[in-house]
């Protein structure tokens, strides 16, 4: 990929990433490696494998990365997320979730430990120099934060500095108490470049134009955008309710009426802290012009849920799919080449367009 992305670091003076950013084909697939596989990405709470001798397959980032993985847990209780793919000709190992001793390929019967370690293989006797390290089923780094796991396939930053902004100012929390309401957990489809998602979340500059209940009960005025390496929070404060956090003494917020935490970690990952709860959004790409964004609600506290910022979040969604898809529409146009951003709104939204053209480079 030749083409080569600068955003002034000064806001004041900085450009958005061209419009050929989201239309160009081959720029999306650099996207891919480039940022995605760099990156670290969510996996979902531990309780997918509750047990010892337990497996679970997955696809991350089904019809983009597609990558398959499989998190296990051993006789120690330990977690492992490997490759699900069987290090002799390629077959998918695990095909479903549920107890196991070992892990076995149905292709050839390759036998590994539940931490991807080769075990046994038949027929392989009069092999020379086998095995080697590269038989064993491929081992990606694991974090965990409470109860909720995280990947990264090749990550060029390490997960524990975003794991310690986010305990700077939830961490509080006792995440291990929150729990998945499928109920309130759905996908949407957008038509639009995933990018272009991300870039509307990180600002909350359209919010009196776009979200008449959400304005009702965010203070616009005070809204705060906090930037930190590889992530940044939007601060909403509570206007006219009394739905907000009950923070501890000593709190970096602490006498202030928060509403929500609005957390992104670069590039796809939305983490939304509300009274209630969390509500995850994963940003799935699909394609130049198609995404599919993944909600995850962990309800901690029920009796908050339907009032406040995060009581609306259908509506809210639904508004913010029209005027993405209305960009992606605009910036298809020979005659939109680039814009400026608020210094004062779009601190977020500049940052990302940072960070997007630091690994296109690399």
């Amino acid at each position: 990929m030749p083409t080569k992305f600068f955003i002034d670091p000064d806001i004041s003076k900085a450009e958005t990433l061209p419009a050929s950013f989201y239309r160009d084909a081959e720029i999306f697939e650099a996207i891919k490696n480039k940022i995605f596989y760099k990156s670290w990405h969510w996996l979902g709470h531990q309780d997918q494998v509750d047990n010892p001798r337990h497996a679970h397959p997955m696809v991350l980032l089904d019809n983009f990365m597609t990558e398959p993985l499989v998190l296990t847990k051993d006789d120690e209780e330990k977690i492992h997320c490997i490759s699900n793919v069987c290090t002799h000709r390629g077959n998918l190992v695990v095909t479903s979730s549920g107890k196991t001793k070992k892990l076995i390929c149905g292709y050839h019967g390759r036998r590994f430990k539940l931490d991807g370690t080769f075990e046994h293989m038949p027929e392989f006797k009069d092999a020379e120099a086998f095995p080697r390290p590269c038989d064993n089923m491929h081992r990606f780094k694991l974090r965990h934060w409470g109860p909720f796991l995280f990947t990264g396939l090749d990550p060029s930053f390490e997960f524990q500095q975003v794991i310690d902004t986010l305990n700077d100012r939830v961490g509080f929390l006792p995440l291990h108490e929150f729990k998945l309401d499928e109920s309130r957990s759905k996908d949407y489809q957008v038509n639009a470049h995933w990018a272009l998602y991300c870039d509307n979340y990180l600002e909350g500059f359209h919010i009196p134009f776009v979200h008449d209940d959400l304005n009702a009960v965010l203070d616009y005025g005070n809204y705060d955008t906090v930037l930190h390496e590889h992530l940044n929070l939007q601060i909403g404060y509570a206007e006219g309710t009394d739905t907000v956090f009950d923070l501890p003494k000593g709190h970096l917020d602490y006498g202030k009426q928060i509403a929500a935490y609005y957390y992104w970690v670069f590039p796809n990952l939305m983490l939304n802290f509300y009274p209630w709860g969390l509500s995850v959004n994963v940003v799935q790409p699909l394609a130049i012009n198609r995404t599919k964004v993944s909600f995850y609600s962990y309800v901690y506290d029920a009796s908050k849920l339907d009032v406040g910022a995060g009581s609306i979040l259908d509506k809210v969604e639904i508004e913010d799919e029209e005027v993405v898809e209305g960009v992606q529409k605009g910036v298809r146009s020979q005659f939109y080449q680039a814009g400026r951003f608020s210094p004062t709104r779009e601190q977020g939204v500049h940052h990302f367009h940072r960070l997007l053209a630091q690994f296109l480079n690399a």
